[in-house]
């Protein structure tokens, strides 16, 4: 889940026209400026049709993950003067579906084509292999490799690390909470590194943590009344601060903590600066920030620069590809807080302290 204090934000006229396709999930085409008739860019030796750019659980709109991943491909449309698709993923769909919705966009000359989400490592690996000549980008997995295909992923624990560091400093309780959307090895990293965090501050802490779900097609990352019924239930036991790493579901999550007045920390995306969170920005503490944005425009980049990125791309705190946003005034405020945050950084990337990827 970007460094958000430091998020990808373009003030460009976008034109967004909806379509369908089918078998593919709902798309739209956006463009930064008009395409010239070769299909090429204002950018010089990049002769691609624009970026195609397929949406995990949840899509956008989810104010988190996909809405970061947008962003980033916004800013590289503005930038590059590219056209660009972006594609909604459909409910319990296939990987067949998807190995259709990446074919699609390659066929039609889109490039990069990047899978929003390790839901898409079967496609990426299979629909690759079948256009050597196009980049294909995948965020949170590093399992597909190929001479064609940048695997995008980050020290999600780091971030979830600052996150419990900066849970322990604020709850008057000593008493805090985890809520995950899926129980799989990849937020398994987010609890790990925030239950770490919090006990690096002070071990006596209580500590809630759940799943709202076994698998992503039981709706962890995309349900907010999961969300909303999970953090009544651990701040009903007694949590004054819930760290949630649920997509689309942590809207529930923040709107909860704040219909009980406690602090809510955000997941990927600076959840306090979102507009559709705006009503419960005053009880968001701050975000564990992933740059998926920059990895989406720095890939962009690579293509049009005609040296595309391959292989294995980290983000870390070290290269702020994550973090922790401190746009909330009022976390400014709590020096104390920010003090111990900003050391906790210091000393991850000195290498005082290696965070756990698994509790």
């Amino acid at each position: 889940m970007r460094q958000l204090s430091r998020s990808v934000r373009v003030a460009a006229a976008v034109a967004v026209v909806g379509l369908a396709a089918a078998g593919c999930g709902e798309s739209s085409s956006s463009a930064g400026s008009k395409p010239s008739s070769s299909g090429s860019s204002g950018s010089s030796g990049y002769s691609g049709k624009g970026i195609g750019l397929a949406y995990d659980i949840g899509g956008k709109g989810d104010q988190s993950f996909n809405d970061a991943a947008y962003a980033g491909m916004e800013k590289a449309m503005a930038e590059f003067k590219i056209p660009g698709r972006d594609v909604e993923p459909q409910d319990g769909e296939s990987d067949a579906d998807k190995v259709q919705r990446l074919t699609q966009l390659a066929q039609a000359g889109y490039n990069p084509v990047i899978g929003v989400g390790f839901v898409y490592a079967p496609a990426v690996k299979e629909v690759a292999a079948k256009f050597p000549k196009v980049t294909f980008g995948i965020i949170d997995d590093e399992t597909v490799q190929g001479a064609n295909v940048a695997d995008m992923v980050f020290h999600e624990e780091q971030g979830s690390y600052l996150a419990g560091v900066a849970a322990a400093k604020a709850t008057k309780k000593k008493h805090v909470g985890f809520i995950g959307g899926v129980n799989i090895p990849l937020i398994q990293k987010f609890e790990a590194g925030f239950v770490q965090g919090v006990q690096s501050v002070d071990k006596t802490i209580k500590i809630e943590s759940q799943y709202l779900t076994e698998t992503p097609a039981e709706g962890g990352f995309s349900s907010p009344d999961k969300g909303k019924a999970g953090a009544s239930g651990q701040i009903d036991a007694g949590a004054d601060v819930v760290y949630g790493a649920a997509g689309l579901s942590n809207q529930g999550i923040i709107s909860e903590a704040a219909a009980k007045k406690v602090w809510a920390i955000g997941v990927d995306s600076d959840q306090y600066s979102q507009s559709a969170l705006k009503a419960y920005k005053d009880y968001i503490l701050g975000s564990a920030t992933k740059n998926v944005g920059g990895a989406v425009y720095d890939l962009v980049k690579s293509v049009v620069d005609g040296k595309p990125l391959t292989g294995v791309v980290r983000g870390s705190l070290s290269n702020d590809g994550v973090g922790f946003s401190d746009t909330n005034p009022k976390y400014k405020a709590m020096t104390d807080v920010v003090a111990a945050v900003d050391k906790a950084k210091k000393d991850i990337i000195d290498g005082k302290v290696t965070v756990k990827t698994t509790k």
